[in-house]
């Protein structure tokens, strides 16, 4: 089954982190990758830009809107993901407690539902 694996931190935090100590985190990061890619757990994954960079889209009464930003402000910020494959929610828990992301912030776990194949 598959699983996305949310990654969740305060972006003000990760902004005021030194060279060094981003360096180390995306070392780590690195490093999880690699783990997962090799146990053949992983799917995909990114890093997100920062919220400022985001557009937010929503339709009403046949209009297309878009606003500037995320859509909602909340303390933690959506910041990246994995998919992956994993036996059950226990092997998907258990990877996700290996993210380097959850030592500062949180990790949602979310299965996804099994869809067809869309032909390309």
């Amino acid at each position: 089954m598959q699983y996305l694996l949310i990654i969740y931190a305060e972006e003000k935090k990760m902004a005021a982190m030194s060279e060094a100590e981003l360096g180390k985190i995306m070392t780590d990061f690195s490093a999880y990758s690699k783990s997962i890619v090799e146990s053949g757990n992983f799917v995909a994954g990114g890093r997100l830009q920062p919220t400022s960079s985001a557009t937010t889209v929503r339709v009403r009464e046949g209009k297309t809107l878009t606003t500037h930003g995320p859509f909602a402000e909340t303390r933690e910020q959506l910041g990246g993901y994995y998919l992956v494959e994993a036996r059950d929610l226990d092997e998907a828990l258990a990877l996700a407690a290996r993210i380097p992301g959850a030592r500062y912030g949180s990790i949602e776990v979310r299965p996804l539902h099994s869809m067809p194949q869309v032909a390309r």
